[in-house]
């Protein structure tokens, strides 16, 4: 019995030190020096372009409904303090990353959107077209319709900044 019991345990510490390098080897595999230096937080402009896209859909959504053409400049207004949460949020959102984030509209950028979105002349479907403070509209059927919000997004992080002039669109043409 006591033969047994040597054996055993021999056969335990065999095992043991067999296992080590194995153990050993697999903890290295996963082993990095500075792993918040490669951490991937995605690109934080796509990101906040992405959500303001999306914002925008749920923003024009009423628009129609609550404004004649002749309200346009009141439809506008109403779309941009709509978005106005979601930007703020948005500008702060990535600050304890060492990520800083500036949103503007961009007018210029609208009107370029408009002159080539909207067609003038006897062909066109719809009414005209205009570009206020970065937001395009439409006149359809005497009610304003929003096509497009123009803005640019600009992110400053450690490794440098990067400028994005984006139209988002609220629904698919």
């Amino acid at each position: 019995m006591r033969r047994r019991g040597q054996l055993v345990l021999v056969a335990a510490a065999l095992v043991a030190v067999a296992l080590a390098p194995v153990v050993i080897a697999y903890l290295q595999l996963g082993y990095h020096d500075d792993v918040t230096a490669t951490a991937d937080y995605g690109d934080p402009t796509a990101a906040t372009v992405g959500a303001l896209d999306r914002a925008v859909v749920p923003a024009s959504t009423g628009i129609p409904g609550r404004y004649a053409w002749a309200d346009r400049g009141a439809a506008v207004t109403a779309i941009r303090g709509e978005l106005r949460p979601r930007i703020e949020h948005l500008r702060t959102a990535r600050l304890d990353h060492g990520t800083v984030t500036a949103i503007r509209y961009n007018e210029s950028a609208a009107r370029r959107f408009r002159d080539a979105n909207c067609p003038s002349g006897p062909d066109r479907q719809f009414g005209d077209c205009a570009a206020d403070r970065g937001v395009v509209v439409q006149e359809r059927l005497g009610r304003t319709h929003v096509l497009g919000v123009a803005v640019d997004v600009t992110t400053t992080t450690e490794r440098g900044e990067t400028t994005v002039t984006a139209v988002l669109r609220p629904v698919e043409r």
